[in-house]
């Protein structure tokens, strides 16, 4: 829109709001450079970003794909030295880039010229940071460079070393970092410049927590990165629920962390005190094998024995507890549907059965010293008494806390950006492939107003939960996410956890997934879908994680005709053996999509000492020879308003409508 374009109605109608933009810019060259500027930035190309998703706290390979931007890196290195360096080099320069400070501990054991080590390190990671801020303003580089060394990294990007005047003025700046013994750190800083500059903006689908053994590293890292968003999954709100206060959340986690003994992110990670857990569960179950609590590991166990059993029986205790909790909110809300998880009242506890149905199972453990059979769901005084103690290390806990003020304050439900939705689970669908409808509070929602509605009831829960810790009711819709049969983070009929445990028979196991799983690899539905939401189905996509592609079974994680990408592939290490994989990456750039298949990681030591690296396959979903730029992107549109208002803001000046503000003296 050009400035003559803008009638004056429109201006002067805007007077108060152009008012306070003059406050910003408040002489016509000031707009008038920042015009110049924001129509400069559109023509950019669009950053990468980088989809990944159920981490399930499988923290080592997390990061390593966060180092190497899902081999983004390495094809950097390639584009800038090709056949100018060997594979030996190529590998070397890929470690220092992801590990800087280790990789430098051992070059300089190893190393016997050092300095000529340092300035053949200095220039190509110079290069390679050339090439990767290219497609970025000076002003977008120069906000990501560290402090200490910002000013002579901006030198060395700007200037070409090949130019004969300034040839002598760049080796000495190369020369002189070597002689004031500050090599080492200006490597740091550059690997790290380079891994921060690759991706313009990450996006977690959900699933951060559980199962694996360093959630809160993988928390630390996202709240320090410069830019993510994340959408949240049914565990990630499980533990969101717990910091609120919610019992039956408490137990669920607690419950996961004993099964997968991962009993390190509760105790050292979050500083969780759960010693009244095990004087608890001694006192109650020490004669008690609690074979079917043994806990799972997906590795190697470094439990002793006595551990293992003293983890199966705080198993056992916590999930007692949990299906007592559950009859209260059942019962609070019979809008929920979920009056058939109620089975202590099932369990004939004389014959050791329990009725199902139409249907007797005999029941595989049958010892239950904290149950009446008069009142299976009343919770024991010392049941309580436990309760209040975790309740109370959970909302003490200061990191947990501030985790999850994170999710909320960079979490929703789903995203829609840059013409991709992303959503952790599923739209809840009827068997007819139409929007299910759910009621919540007494009225109907479907689609994209059901998932508004279920945030907006999450987001409340928490900040009232923060405020009114006994209110449980603040928290139930938090537990319902976690395992509602309409849930859209959890996506089953029912979660079997109780026959699991204690039937033998799997008939009962079976866990019946939303009709959305069914319809997903429906072009039409996933075109309606996209509608629902405001994207335009011709040029947008899903993107979704939860349930494992089988890759190692011919399931393919493209659906519905490229219309929809399901990018878990198995992170976590206890679903590898079903994936046959260790998951799938996204990374959308200028020039289209492409998804990334990764094989399981080794170990961060592995991959430094001798420089091995993730194996991935790429899969080209869309390539366009015309690059995208900033201004086909959802920042694009964003920029394109704020010239319009500038240009009106010019007008404005140039029509006397407002005066320009002289600088003082």
């Amino acid at each position: 829109m050009t400035n003559k374009s803008i009638p004056n109605t429109k201006i002067k109608s805007n007077l108060k709001y152009l008012n306070l933009l003059a406050q910003q810019y408040s002489s016509i060259n000031e707009a008038s450079t920042e015009i110049i500027n924001l129509q400069a930035i559109l023509n950019l190309p669009k950053g990468t970003e980088h989809f990944l998703t159920d981490i399930h706290g499988e923290y080592e390979p997390f990061l390593h794909v966060l180092k190497n931007a899902s081999g983004v890196i390495k094809r950097k290195i390639e584009d800038v030295f090709g056949n100018a360096l060997g594979e030996s080099d190529k590998k070397s320069l890929a470690t220092l880039i992801y590990y800087p400070e280790q990789k430098l501990d051992i070059v300089l054991r190893e190393e016997k010229n050092i300095n000529d080590w340092y300035k053949i390190s200095l220039y190509r990671l110079i290069e390679i940071c050339r090439y990767v801020c290219s497609k970025y303003t000076r002003s977008k580089v120069r906000k990501a460079l560290p402090k200490d060394f910002s000013y002579i990294i901006e030198e060395l990007l700007h200037e070409e070393p090949d130019r004969a005047d300034k040839h002598e003025y760049y080796g000495e700046i190369i020369n002189t970092i070597i002689d004031i013994d500050r090599a080492r750190e200006f490597i740091i800083a550059l690997s790290k410049l380079i891994q921060r500059l690759v991706i313009d903006r990450l996006h977690i689908i959900g699933d951060i927590f559980d199962r694996g053994p360093g959630a809160d590293i993988i928390m630390d890292t996202l709240a320090n990165y410069h830019s993510v968003d994340i959408q949240w999954g049914n565990h990630d709100i499980l533990w969101m629920g717990a910091a609120s206060g919610s019992d039956v959340c408490i137990a669920n986690v607690v419950r996961i962390c004993t099964r997968y003994a991962n009993l390190d992110t509760i105790e050292n990670g979050y500083g969780i005190n759960l010693l009244p857990l095990a004087t608890f569960a001694m006192e109650f179950y020490k004669n008690d094998p609690c074979e079917n609590f043994l806990p799972k590991f997906d590795g190697e166990s470094t439990y002793t024995l006595k551990e293992i059993q003293l983890t199966a029986q705080m198993h056992k205790a916590i999930s007692i507890i949990q299906f007592k909790l559950e009859k209260e909110i059942i019962s609070r809300h019979p809008e929920f549907n979920m009056s058939n998880r109620l089975l202590l009242d099932k369990i004939d506890y004389k014959e050791g059965c329990i009725h199902l149905g139409e249907k007797v199972y005999k029941i595989t453990d049958t010892n239950f010293p904290t149950i009446n059979p008069e009142n299976p769901y009343k919770l024991t005084p010392e049941e309580k008494e436990l309760l209040e103690k975790l309740k109370f290390s959970f909302i003490s806990s200061e990191k947990l806390n501030k985790h999850v003020r994170f999710l909320f304050s960079n979490g929703s439900l789903y995203l829609k950006i840059n013409s991709n939705l992303l959503y952790h689970g599923c739209i809840p669908l009827d068997e007819n492939g139409d929007f299910k409808k759910v009621d919540l509070e007494g009225k109907e929602y479907s689609g994209k107003a059901l998932l508004d509605k279920l945030e907006i009831l999450t987001r409340e829960s928490f900040f009232h939960g923060n405020k009114l810790r006994q209110s449980q009711h603040n928290t139930d819709i938090m537990w319902y996410l976690w395992a509602g049969p309409f849930s859209p983070l959890f996506g089953k009929e029912k979660m079997a956890t109780f026959e699991r445990y204690f039937i033998k028979e799997e008939e009962t196991h079976y866990e019946k997934k939303d009709p959305y799983y069914d319809f997903r690899d429906n072009e039409d539905i996933c075109n309606k879908i996209l509608i629902e939401f405001g994207l335009d189905p011709e040029e947008s996509h899903i993107v979704n994680g939860h349930v494992p592609v089988e890759k190692k079974n011919g399931e393919s994680p493209i659906k519905a005709n490229g219309k929809l990408m399901v990018i878990d592939g198995g992170f976590s290490k206890a679903y590898q053996s079903k994936t046959g994989m260790a998951g799938y990456t996204l990374i959308y750039n200028s020039f289209g999509l492409q998804l990334i298949c990764h094989q399981p990681f080794e170990s961060t030591e592995k991959a430094i000492k001798e420089e091995t690296d993730i194996l991935s396959s790429i899969v080209v979903l869309e390539h366009s020879s015309a690059r995208k730029r900033v201004a086909d992107t959802d920042i694009g549109i964003v920029l394109q308003h704020q010239i319009e208002d500038l240009k009106m803001l010019l007008l404005a000046y140039r029509k006397g409508l407002i005066k320009e503000k002289s600088k003082q003296l």
